[in-house]
């Protein structure tokens, strides 16, 4: 028996095929082309699909679960034939804040969605705009992704629905939430990895899948990412070093702290809390290639801090540790010599990330005792000694560093809550 998991990330999307023993069989990646919003949606589809085809068809033939996670807040508005109506909103794309002052005595000030980049402030915009029909279908990346594949609409996972609001701690929707004139579009939300459907027709007919493989409910890319690591402990971590900078730490406590971007998500009985911020890969690839970072990085002295103080982002605005819509990005002075001026944005995204971990413990989160890290950035040995200065704890490599792979184990995971022939 086999497992595919598939991960879109916001540069690109990867499939990994694993077997019962976790071991993997086959993986694929793609790179998106282009970031047009208004053909995203298009190319999410063209690259699943191309995904599914350069997977050999003597696994195909043996996969029976698949699930597939998405970036957090991306959502899509599609009608009832699953066909986007508006361009996707993207995880980071901020909107309005006072878009909420209208419904402010119906939503907690300090929840989660009140955040610009949130999934109920982009559906809430949406509804401002008079885009949203009866007919009208909230799908977030990773639901979409597999609609296409099991032909079901309105269907979510509560990891992705979070930022919508829905309550993790309760398994439904508030009551708050369903007072919103949005209420009739809010997907159905079932625990991550349950099996929704089987794969339709015309899917097995194209890719020749079993007939039985079943689709699951998702995750988000980076829950995914601390799925791969393994961890279990309360007080272990994982840091994604993808193009943006995630955290998320088990702890036994569930912590909230809107003003910082903290939240968390449910992890069977513990907690995975942290947050997201903007600063990240992408920063580092707007000045150095990936070859450049490479070669670079091997010339820094980890014994010889700069004395640089960066704060970078691409576009202001900040999330976590910092939870500032307008936040501006600060990357001067810039030294000509380009080793120290990659060594600074790698520090400075370093102390990001410990003032992000720093905060979650002063809020109740169990002490950190070791952190993994996944993404590509996990790979640069300057920078895990870099981080490791900062955040004073062991820092080690994830044994799987790829989001596919936790997706994989999650696909795995549903044959548990499923009475499998």
């Amino acid at each position: 028996m086999l497992f595919l998991g598939i991960d879109f990330g916001t540069s690109g999307a990867r499939v990994i095929v694993i077997n019962d023993d976790e071991e993997i069989i086959t993986q694929v990646s793609l790179s998106f082309s282009c970031q047009n919003t208004h053909y995203l949606a298009q190319q999410w589809e063209d690259t699943l699909y191309l995904l599914l085809e350069k997977i050999p068809i003597k696994i195909r033939k043996k996969i029976e679960f698949i699930s597939i996670n998405g970036t957090s807040s991306t959502v899509l508005l599609c009608n009832a034939e699953g066909i986007p109506i508006e361009k996707p909103i993207l995880y980071n794309d901020s909107q309005d804040i006072t878009i909420f002052d209208k419904f402010k005595s119906i939503i907690p000030k300090e929840h989660i969605v009140n955040s610009s980049t949130s999934s109920l402030i982009k559906l809430l915009w949406w509804y401002e705009n008079n885009k949203i029909s009866p007919n009208s279908y909230l799908l977030h990346q990773a639901d979409w992704l597999g609609f296409l594949l099991h032909g079901e609409l309105g269907i979510s996972d509560y990891h992705n629905a979070l930022k919508l609001g829905y309550d993790v701690e309760n398994l439904c929707y508030p009551d708050w939430l369903k007072a919103l004139p949005i209420n009739a579009v809010l997907p159905d939300v079932l625990p991550p990895g349950t099996p929704v459907r089987t794969v339709k027709d015309d899917i097995v007919k194209k890719f020749n899948f079993p007939k039985h493989c079943l689709v699951c409910t998702g995750t988000t890319d980076s829950i995914a990412a601390f799925l791969a690591s393994g961890v279990k402990n309360p007080g272990e971590g994982v840091t994604s070093l993808g193009s943006t900078l995630v955290l998320k730490l088990l702890s036994n406590k569930r912590i909230e702290d809107i003003s910082s971007g903290i939240y968390s998500h449910r992890l069977g009985n513990l907690w995975l809390t942290g947050g997201a911020s903007n600063t990240g890969g992408a920063v580092l690839k707007h000045f150095f290639t990936d070859e450049e970072i490479e070669k670079i990085s091997k010339k820094i002295n980890t014994n010889q801090p700069t004395k640089l103080d960066y704060y970078p982002l691409l576009k202001p605005g900040e999330r976590f540790p910092i939870n500032d819509p307008k936040l501006v990005s600060k990357i001067e002075p810039k030294p000509d010599n380009k080793v120290e001026f990659l060594q600074g944005l790698l520090e400075s995204i370093a102390k990001i990330e410990a003032l992000g971990y720093n905060k979650l413990q002063a809020l109740g989160a169990n002490p950190i005792t070791q952190i993994y890290s996944a993404g590509g950035g996990a790979k640069n040995k300057k920078w895990v000694k870099i981080r490791q200065n900062y955040l004073q704890v062991p820092v080690h490599i994830s044994p799987q560093t790829e989001a596919a792979y936790g997706t994989a184990l999650l696909a795995k995971r549903s044959q548990i809550t499923y009475n499998y022939p």
